[in-house]
């Protein structure tokens, strides 16, 4: 595995790099401040992940706010997706909250949509999304994010919290995989 990964990660395209990946989060966290000031917000950071873009956002974000996590996978460590496996849900009643979901890719939209459904059962009054990547794919999506950093071409990517079977999270910047 670890001679997979290594080759992964040297023939890898950069995308966009750290600088670039940090000014695309500013850039979020600017937006989110403006349109959510007058709002105590919950932000639920989508496992595995949303956990770097979310520890870069929050200190960032000058509104009030608490902080839970959520985890529905579809990939687990692999690169295709499948069905949702509910791992863990917030510890945080939702009911009347203003949920901000944080995740790092808006791939096919399926996840996301469904933890946006979750929320909603669970009586949140608001929800908002923000993704650090929104992948262009030719087909529509069921839903769209609030709050986007950076766009990409339907490539697979790891880095700034996406993986390659669970690994290379931790890459500073936005890498997509040779074709």
């Amino acid at each position: 595995m670890l001679n997979e990964i290594l080759d992964i990660e040297k023939n890898a395209h950069l995308l966009y790099t750290q600088t670039e990946v940090e000014v695309a989060i500013a850039k979020i966290a600017k937006e989110i401040n403006i349109q959510l000031h007058d709002k105590q917000v919950l932000v639920l950071c989508v496992m595995n992940g949303g956990v770097v873009i979310s520890g870069k956002l929050l200190p960032q974000l000058t509104l009030s706010c608490t902080f839970d996590a959520i985890n529905a996978s579809r990939y687990r460590n692999k690169i295709s997706g499948g069905d949702i496996k509910w791992i863990q849900t917030p510890e945080s009643d939702l009911k009347g909250q203003c949920v901000l979901i944080v995740d790092d890719i808006l791939d096919e939209g399926i996840t996301l949509e469904a933890i946006s459904n979750y929320c909603k059962e669970q009586g949140a009054c608001s929800i908002y999304t923000a993704v650090l990547i929104d992948k262009k794919l030719d087909q529509p999506k069921p839903i769209s994010a609030d709050f986007v950093g950076l766009e990409v071409e339907n490539r697979y990517l790891f880095g700034y919290g996406m993986d390659y079977k669970g690994y290379l999270r931790n890459a500073a910047g936005i890498y997509a995989c040779k074709e």
